[in-house]
């Protein structure tokens, strides 16, 4: 337990909004106050300069029964140091309760004066007064300064195993083995730690990790011990102090036994509590994560035990995460700035937070389930039963012999009706296309090709104009891209589907051929599947795929009831108007895929543009009452499904933040806001 009366307090009477350094200081109600508290509790108080009303600390601690080790502090102007010491003297000549005067804190380590000046000094001031003097300096100092000694009365010495990096458990011993090195290399010399202690909050330094449990643990090790060995000490410090992060960084301003508030940061005399308000939070993160798990499992009827626990434990886990990294945050002295920044990282946060159960929720549904809801298999029926297809291909300076291959293939394909009709757009050279032209017509009249220059549009532009040119009896449209050869069962094992009166979609993966001819294509492969066997099999499930642009197949009335082809939006457009889609996880063509990160890039900037053109465009339907066919389900899954597109983003924008920050640091490290740091954490 915390002893009755500790022998001595380092004592900065400053408060939130107060600073040395800009000359903003307590007042004297302030400073008694201060006295006040700590009156009962303490031998003694180490100030560290006479400026103001710093100069009456003496006075005021004397009607409390307070000594007073008093301090000169010494900085890089001979002129002020000069008024400080005078202010020293003046002070001591005055207060008999000052018992020990320390003459500059830490100057020889922060290099603002040489050994010689601080001689000079400490001579000076000698001569003046009776009490004894000494100047404060970390222990390793006076170890590199032996000369120093000569010009003391005792040693003053700092003892901060943290600042070192030395681990909690090793700090204690650190500090006796410090003592018995100054006490043979100074031998019949008085030794005060001038200052002992742990911060609450401050970043790792080695194996020294702060915190306010850590804090209470090393002081009450520390007091203990000094009492077995008798050491002189002051306690760094009674009160926090926020100012110091301006010097100091974040570090400093949280040594105090006392909060800034005057508030114990920890109990006296009752067992260590690593975190007391754990119980609150432990009660929020659950409610969170039950509510939150609620939502994940509301439409979860087939989902397995393993399932509903996968999600279970990550929504939990996450859910203590927040509220850990929320509370942690709060525990510091908050500026405006550093509450604005908060705010952002708390919703980049939640972001981060829902892409990841949103991708939980994907992988449980793609891996434990009872069964699969909307699944089919293809089925045989009689050719008179089959519809009639019209088979689109569009094209735009493709390879002739890519392009021949895909239409040999088509030929082959075992269906009793369709049609093929080539659209090559824009292309210049003719002799890309016409080689092309000349192989349809020697395929025969199932095969129509047209070149067409100008047409807009792009691929969409050609589609609407092969619907244009679509035999008149062809009820589905299937699209393939140019480079895609066909399993000769596509049609007969998809097109049945459309029996159905409700199903206006049928959609196959895309899928490629040359996955193995390198590394990168490899890769991309790898997430390409990612995508079609697992994303596009749990959107199935609630009928919200994604039609996209090659091997798809469409029911033409419902094509042209919603205004013909918008790529990737034609989908929702086909769902808001209460149609069904069916998808089929198993390949039934392959394509090429791009052969440099430049292509793979450009594709992928199709990709994401048409995603967020349907957030855009259909915003009303997909959070608003215009979507009155679209289940929550199809809500859900539109929404969620870009959601990664959304990260994308904003990971780039929060990674350049954190570069710049890094950079700042680096440059200007004393003009960086240390909550801001936060920025560089801050994994999307």
């Amino acid at each position: 337990p915390w002893p009755a009366q500790i022998q001595g307090f380092s004592f900065s009477p400053m408060r939130a909004g107060q600073s040395p350094v800009t000359g903003v200081l307590p007042s004297r109600e302030q400073i008694d106050a201060d006295l006040a508290l700590l009156a009962g509790k303490t031998h003694a108080v180490r100030t560290y300069g006479v400026d103001g009303p710093l100069a009456d600390i003496p006075t005021l601690a004397r009607k409390y029964g307070i000594n007073v080790t008093l301090g000169a502090w010494l900085e890089r102007d001979p002129e002020q140091n000069q008024a400080e010491i005078r202010r020293l003297i003046a002070t001591v000549g005055n207060n008999p309760n000052v018992i020990r005067v320390i003459v500059g804190n830490e100057a020889l380590y922060r290099k603002d004066i040489s050994i010689t000046q601080l001689i000079s000094y400490l001579d000076e001031v000698r001569s003046r007064i009776v009490p004894p003097v000494s100047t404060a300096e970390p222990w390793y100092i006076w170890m590199r300064h032996p000369e120093l000694a000569k010009h003391v009365d005792f040693l003053a010495v700092h003892m901060l195993p943290y600042w070192e990096g030395v681990g909690l458990d090793r700090a204690i011993q650190h500090i006796d083995d410090r003592m018995k090195d100054l006490k043979a290399a100074f031998p019949g010399k008085p030794i005060v730690i001038a200052e002992v202690g742990w911060p609450s909050h401050a970043r790792t330094l080695g194996s020294a990790v702060a915190s306010e449990a850590n804090e209470a643990i090393f002081l009450r090790r520390f007091l203990a011990r000094a009492q077995q060995q008798n050491y002189v000490y002051y306690v760094m410090e009674a009160f926090d102090q926020p100012w110091k992060r301006a010097t100091e960084g974040d570090v400093g301003a949280y040594w105090g036994v006392y909060n800034v508030a005057r508030q114990p940061k920890f109990a006296f005399s009752e067992p260590v509590v690593g975190i007391p308000a754990w119980r609150a939070l432990a009660a929020i993160s659950v409610v969170i994560a039950a509510v939150t798990l609620a939502l994940v499992l509301l439409d979860s009827r087939t989902l397995r035990r393993r399932g509903r626990s996968f999600l279970a434990v990550i929504t939990y886990s996450v859910s203590t995460a927040v509220v850990w990294i929320v509370y942690e945050y709060t525990q510091q002295y908050l500026t405006p700035m550093s509450i604005a920044v908060g705010i952002a990282l708390l919703i980049g946060m939640i972001g981060v937070v829902v892409v990841l159960l949103a991708e939980a929720h994907e992988w449980a549904e793609a891996l434990w389930v009872t069964e699969r809801r909307r699944t089919f298999h293809p089925q045989r029926v009689p050719d008179a039963t089959l519809p009639m297809v019209s088979i689109h291909v569009p094209a735009y300076n493709e390879p002739p012999e890519l392009l021949i291959e895909t239409l040999d293939a088509l030929a082959r394909l075992d269906y009793p009706r369709f049609e093929v009709l080539v659209i090559d757009n824009n292309t210049a050279d003719p002799a890309v296309w016409q080689p092309v032209e000349a192989h349809c017509a020697r395929l025969g009249a199932r095969f129509r090709f047209f070149h067409v220059a100008p047409l807009a549009g792009f691929k969409a532009g050609a589609l609407n104009f092969a619907l244009a040119h679509t035999a008149p009896h062809a009820e589905i449209i299937a699209v393939i891209d140019s480079d895609y050869i066909v399993d000769r069962q596509w049609l007969r094992d998809l097109a049945p589907q459309f029996n159905d009166p409700r199903v206006a979609i049928v959609q196959a993966p895309q899928d490629y051929r040359d996955g193995r001819e390198n590394a990168f294509k490899a890769m991309c492969y790898a997430e390409y599947r990612g995508f079609f066997y697992i994303g596009m099999v749990t959107r199935n499930e609630r009928n919200a795929i994604i039609q996209h642009g090659t091997m798809t197949m469409v029911r033409r009335a419902a094509l042209q009831e919603v205004g013909g082809w918008e790529d990737a939006e034609l989908g929702l457009r086909i769902f808001e108007q209460g149609y069904e889609a069916h998808y089929l996880p198993k390949s039934y063509g392959r394509g090429v895929m791009p052969d440099t990160f430049i292509d793979f890039k450009k594709q992928r900037f199709r990709w994401a543009f048409g995603a967020m053109q349907i957030l855009r465009r259909h915003a009303a339907s997909l959070f608003g009452r215009d979507g009155a066919n679209l289940t929550l389900g199809q809500r859900y899954h539109f929404v969620a499904g870009w959601l990664p597109w959304l990260a994308d983003g904003f990971n780039l924008v929060f990674n350049l933040a954190a570069l710049a920050w890094s950079l700042g640091m680096i440059v200007a490290p004393n003009r960086i806001d240390p909550p801001l740091l936060a920025f560089s954490l801050l994994p999307l």
